[in-house]
Parts: structure tokens; C-alpha cells; sequence
């Protein structure tokens, strides 16, 4: 499948308590790759619509969703995919706990985690500037470059 737009997709930053939610990035334990919850953005939705849709049906989770952090772009040379994301720093509303039998429809997410900083050291986490954007007081947006995917 060889895409000639880039896909949009969302991510949300949510640190709570010291600690940032990641997901798993594939389903079925395809990898041990994790990422920050979200997903594909869909047209005529705004961005932070689009991003409350994905992190309630990742995790049933309920957020506000903050300002822009951090963008980032990766590829897959052997499909010729190639996504455009941008983090949102969010909070949570309400309750952050996630019923343990939360199931998301799409069946990509089955793995929630709350780590520290000193945790994502043991996790394999993607995009590199995620621990960055999650623990550093300096709230400057980042760009974190062009990235090819290798499973």
C-alpha cells in the first residue's frame, strides 16, 4: 500500500501524579513497541475532537486537551506509509483509572501503562522526544525528525 499524502494523526501527553500514560503501538503483541494513546485524524473534526474521540476509545479515559507539544513524522519504507503526528499535553477529567476490561473497538490497544521517567527506561517508547516533552519542565514545542520505522 503506497500512500501519496501523509496521514494526520493525534497524541495526547497525559501525565498524572508523575506519570505518563503509553499504550501498546501494535496490536496482538505484533511489537513491544509503545507510544502515547491517539490515533488517525478524521477529516472535518477538529484536531482536539479527533484526539478525545481516540484517547476515550483507547482507554475510556475522559481529557482536556491542552496546547500542541511536539510533532513528529515517521515512515515506513516497505509500504510507503508515512504519518505526520502532533501531541497534545492533556489532563485527565474525572476518574484515571482504566477498568481493566476497557476494550478498544478498533482491538489495536490492549496494553495501559503509567510509567515515570525512571520506568521509560525499561520500555521500548516511540517517538524519541516523547520522554522529553512528558517530563521536562521547559514547555517549548519540539519537533522530533523523520523517523523510518524498522520492526
Amino acid at each position: 500500500m503506497t500512500s501519496k499524502t501523509p496521514r494526520i494523526a493525534v497524541r495526547a501527553v497525559i501525565v498524572h501524579e508523575g506519570r505518563l500514560l503509553i499504550v501498546n503501538a501494535w496490536p496482538d503483541g505484533k511489537s513491544d513497541l509503545m507510544c502515547a494513546p491517539g490515533g488517525g485524524a478524521d477529516p472535518g473534526t477538529s484536531l482536539p475532537e479527533n484526539l478525545a474521540r481516540e484517547v476515550y476509545e483507547e482507554t475510556g479515559l475522559s481529557i482536556e486537551v491542552g496546547v500542541p507539544c511536539m510533532v513528529n513524522e515517521f515512515h515506513d519504507p516497505r509500504i510507503g506509509f508515512h504519518q505526520i503526528e502532533v501531541f497534545f499535553r492533556c489532563c485527565i477529567v474525572g476518574d484515571a483509572r482504566i477498568d481493566h476490561d476497557w476494550r478498544d473497538p478498533e482491538n489495536i490497544v490492549d496494553q495501559h501503562m503509567w510509567v515515570t521517567a525512571d520506568e521509560l527506561d525499561s520500555v521500548r517508547l516511540k517517538p524519541d522526544g516523547l520522554r522529553r516533552v512528558a517530563f521536562s519542565d521547559d514547555e517549548t514545542a519540539i519537533y522530533d525528525p523523520l523517523e523510518t520505522i524498522v520492526m
